[in-house]
């Protein structure tokens, strides 16, 4: 095996004794040195089992460290990590594991009951628990033979466009992902983080966690995420950096204990996977905290962008440049560049990126065309070169044969002082083709009429902008991650 594939034996040998992992939920830490003879243990375990190189090893458990001692372990055998998104239905998981037909699947004890439900599969299984492996250090029989084009993990879509795909990220993909982080946005052996998103999601392995490792850094394992329990541990184990989705922000902002603390070991809070509204921006502003928004997706690192915490402030609701090693192009539907300021589709191409989506070919050539990954989302880019997503292609909505871009919408209708959260949508119709529609929680005690919100957006929106139906709610439904699932709310529209 290649020496830089293998960069977890290389960090072991720096900094065996730095803390690399750290259980919230137990305190528990565990070195580099450790993590690594962990990896050599599990991979030696793997082996015994008859597992080969491009073999499946699935894993279904909340956040915990078997995450990182299988994807090593595969990593060093050249077998497959696939980590099971636990929230699906039984159905759903069903079926992403008679796509990617593991040789093994892991389970923790927790999900015992999906387990058992699943026995009907001819997949041999083990308990988590059984990869009792601290303290060993063991010489495996490593492969000589794997490369970096290799795969290394198959991390599944959420799905809510369609069956989730099954993204298949190289040796190359994660590698370089962790590599343009450390270098873009100047990660150092310093950092700690805590991880509170799903780590069968590639948020919660990739977008920090990988690339502080590589670092030399120290992760610390979230369990599920509270306002209270986030804020206790930024500060008591010292957390440098961190990343959030914009829902955990929503929850966070309006805690007493973020109004209460002060962050002193915090350099800058990451906002991810969807765009964040501008409320939170002015929470952090008031308080004096650094905080910026990134871009990713599973089929490209996630890690695409930089922005500074000034340029930030300024450029409010960007993204940021390109990071060092990818590169970007905006398409209009025409298949034209798009210029300053003008709409486009957003291209991706780095080593960072996905090879293909797993038995599905169709999907790959539609979603990769002469080594350029065709995202899906829609951005602009300023004179100053800085990007800004405005959604997604799938959301525009084209209203009377004009195109409209639900987050500059939601962003005005979110500074309402009696609106908690808002997602718009286009919705059928028979004159307009689709509708602008909004769906709001209203804040406790609050209440706005569908006139008054009318006349808010006259004085900032062009009238075909303008929903024409207000759709309130108790509460907006959330992917697995924490997105609004706007899926969803079509879905649920179609009962009114």
């Amino acid at each position: 095996m290649r020496w830089e594939l293998d960069w977890l034996e290389n960090r072991a040998r720096l900094s065996p004794n730095k803390p690399a992992i750290i259980d919230e939920k137990t305190d528990k830490a565990c070195s580099f040195k450790e993590l690594n003879n962990r990896a050599k243990f599990t991979a030696d375990w793997l082996l015994a089992r008859g597992i080969k190189k491009g073999d499946r090893i699935a894993l279904i458990s909340p956040n915990h460290i078997s995450y990182f001692d299988l994807l090593f372990a595969c990593g060093k055998i050249g077998a497959i990590f696939v980590p099971i998104n636990w929230r699906l239905s039984l159905q759903e998981i069903k079926e992403i594991l008679e796509d990617c037909t593991p040789k093994l699947i892991g389970y923790h004890r927790q999900f015992q009951g999906i387990y058992k439900q699943l026995m009907s599969f001819s997949i041999d299984s083990f308990f988590i628990g059984e990869l009792a492996c601290e303290g060993i250090s063991t010489e495996n029989s490593l492969k000589n033979d794997i490369v970096e084009t290799d795969p290394l993990a198959m991390i599944y879509t959420g799905g809510t466009t369609g069956k989730p795909k099954g993204v298949v990220l190289s040796h190359q993909s994660i590698l370089w992902n962790a590599i343009n982080t450390i270098l873009s946005w100047g990660i150092s052996d310093n950092e700690v983080t805590i991880n509170y998103l799903p780590m069968f999601h590639t948020g919660g392995l990739n977008a920090l966690s990988i690339p502080i490792l590589m670092a030399g850094g120290t992760v610390v394992i979230g369990e599920q995420f509270t306002a209270q329990k986030a804020v206790e541990s930024l500060n008591r184990y010292r957390c440098t950096i961190v990343l959030l989705v914009p829902t955990m922000y929503h929850s966070l902002i309006q805690s007493q204990e973020f109004q209460n603390s002060s962050f002193p070991s915090m350099k800058i809070f990451l906002s991810g996977a969807a765009p964040c509204p501008l409320q939170i921006y002015e929470a952090f502003k008031r308080k004096g905290y650094a905080f910026k928004e990134g871009y990713g997706l599973t089929e490209a690192g996630p890690n695409n962008f930089y922005i500074t915490p000034e340029d930030a402030l300024i450029k409010r609701g960007s993204v940021g440049k390109p990071m060092l090693f990818n590169s970007i192009r905006l398409v209009k539907l025409d298949g034209g560049q798009a210029g300053q300021n003008e709409v486009g589709e957003l291209l991706l191409k780095g080593k960072h990126s996905f090879s293909h989506y797993w038995n599905n070919t169709q999907a790959t050539q539609e979603a990769i065309k002469d080594g350029w990954v065709y995202t899906g989302d829609l951005a602009t880019k300023d004179e100053q070169g800085f990007y800004y997503i405005v959604g997604r292609k799938k959301d525009m909505i084209i209203t009377g044969g004009e195109n409209v871009y639900p987050l500059e919408i939601e962003h005005w209708l979110s500074e309402h002082p009696a609106i908690d959260e808002v997602a718009v949508t286009g919705l059928p119709d028979e004159k307009w083709g689709e509708i602008v529609a909004a769906f709001i929680v209203l804040k406790h005690l609050k209440s706005a009429a569908d006139e008054e919100l009318k006349s808010y957006c006259e004085a900032k929106l062009g009238r075909y902008k303008i929903p024409k139906r207000f759709i309130f709610l108790q509460e907006l439904p959330k992917t697995h991650v924490g997105k609004i699932d706007k899926k969803k709310l079509r879905e649920m529209s179609i009962k009114w």
